[in-house]
């Protein structure tokens, strides 16, 4: 069974969720971690600045698997107790578990609905999982499918349309405050992906634009986008000095703008209103600072009010989104359930081949050792054909008995009756992300066995 754990935007406010993303490095071993324990064989892990979730396959009972990956959530996060962390996680199994990854990928889960980063972080994460040897066949298929419903609601529906996000959002704020921005010199901290976002928007109105990165090469690129400028890092609280609105977005750990320095800012600046918006996960600018004086600050967590105003054009597209959802999950229940009786085709197909094969060799060293190669190909291939076709009618009653909603019962009786009318021994061969139908051949032993494991989706 497919189990999911982890804390998102719904479940834990940003104070909680930077702590949990500060401890990025440790969360690189999550995955070996979870290998390395018996409830689980299969895993990976989605984080982003607004979720960190843990998908796995349970081994045995789905609640061991939950517990286990409780443990190792801890553990590969220690800027929190256990029983803090405990308090914002969820957790789903099954059909609830499948759904759920169905609707990240989705971007239905979303703080901003229809944002399409969230696809490109999961397939991010996919990749890694499966460089690590992570993924196998219920969960590798999962994700998989999980892109390809995503693909659907993005051409089918309306739900990416406009240009809602939160760097967009955070632009629309600044408007709100200060009207028409061609009066604001904004200064830009940092150079990344949200930094890039709201640099399109910014940059068409500001009268000065300013971008103060570490990188200087990644400044100077994003700057030149907009006829911006640059700011060296060093002069960060010189650049806070003469800025109206500050976006700050640095994947720092650490606060970059900090109390201490805003009250010199500030002293410099007269009492002139200064404005930050902090879009970074972890926060960029120390939440205190919000308590001086003419010191503005918001966070990704302020912005969502916004970003549901700015939604309402595409909430007429969610109802549509989440019936492919339900379609997809459908679907793909029929396959879990076609799964169950995979071994026992497996088994079949390669009792089948090995009888036909030794009867060929059997023949090709005795009666028939006379014949060309040409002629034994022939044979080959008339015996492969002759086997698909004898298999396909009980192959495919067997899969649609087991993909019926009622079927469960009746596809194990037929299963288990095939295996002892045929002397069956269940044989798994599960399929690895990525791999693909291959047809039967018998022209060698383990390439044939390959072809016929592969051949059952």
């Amino acid at each position: 069974m497919i189990v999911v754990v982890g804390l998102s935007h719904r479940t834990a406010p940003v104070q909680v969720r930077e702590r949990v993303a500060g401890g990025g490095e440790s969360l690189d071993g999550v995955v070996a971690s979870l290998m390395a324990r018996a409830e689980v064989s299969e895993s990976l892990v989605l984080s982003t600045c607004n979720r960190v979730e843990i998908f796995a396959t349970a081994s045995g009972a789905p609640t061991d698997a939950i517990r286990a990956m409780r443990d190792v959530f801890g553990q590969h996060t220690p800027m929190m107790t256990g029983e803090e962390l405990a308090t914002h996680l969820f957790e789903y199994g099954g059909g609830e578990a499948i759904r759920h990854i169905f609707r990240v990928a989705s971007s239905l889960d979303s703080l901003v609905v229809g944002e399409p980063q969230i696809l490109g972080q999961l397939k991010d994460a996919y990749d890694a999982a499966v460089a690590s040897g992570a993924l196998g066949g219920l969960l590798g298929r999962c994700i998989e499918r999980s892109f390809g419903v995503a693909k659907r609601v993005r051409t089918e529906t309306a739900l990416g349309a406009g240009s809602v996000s939160i760097s967009s959002v955070a632009v629309d704020l600044a408007q709100r405050i200060f009207g028409e921005l061609s009066s604001c010199a904004v200064l830009l901290v940092g150079a990344g992906e949200m930094a890039e976002a709201a640099t399109r928007s910014l940059g068409r109105g500001a009268r000065q634009l300013r971008v103060c990165n570490r990188s200087i090469e990644r400044a100077e690129a994003l700057a030149a986008t907009v006829d911006g400028s640059v700011a060296p890092w060093e002069d960060l609280e010189r650049e806070l000095a003469t800025a109206d609105v500050v976006v700050t977005s640095t994947s720092a750990r650490a606060f970059v703008i900090d109390s201490a320095m805003v009250k010199r800012v500030m002293r410099l600046r007269r009492g002139k209103t200064l404005f930050l918006i902090d879009i970074a996960v972890p926060r960029n600018v120390e939440p205190s600072v919000h308590a001086i004086d003419n010191v503005y600050v918001y966070n990704i967590d302020d912005l969502e009010e916004l970003v549901a105003e700015g939604m309402k054009s595409r909430l007429s597209e969610v109802d549509a989104a989440e019936s492919i959802v339900r379609d997809e999950l459908a679907v793909f229940d029929v396959w879990l359930r076609e799964r169950t009786v995979r071994p026992t085709i497996v088994a079949l197909r390669e009792k089948i081949r090995a009888v036909l094969e030794a009867e060929r060799e059997k023949a090709f060293s005795g009666k028939l050792r006379h014949l060309s190669v040409e002629d034994r190909n022939a044979i080959t291939h008339m015996l492969d054909g002759a086997a698909n076709k004898l298999l396909h009618a009980p192959t495919t009653r067997l899969k649609s008995v087991a993909g019926a909603s009622t079927g469960g019962d009746s596809a194990s009786e037929f299963a288990s009756a095939l295996q002892y009318l045929f002397e069956l021994h269940d044989a798994e061969a599960e399929p690895k992300p990525g791999d693909h139908e291959a047809p039967i051949a018998l022209s060698s032993s383990v390439a044939a066995s390959s072809a016929w494991a592969k051949l059952i989706p």
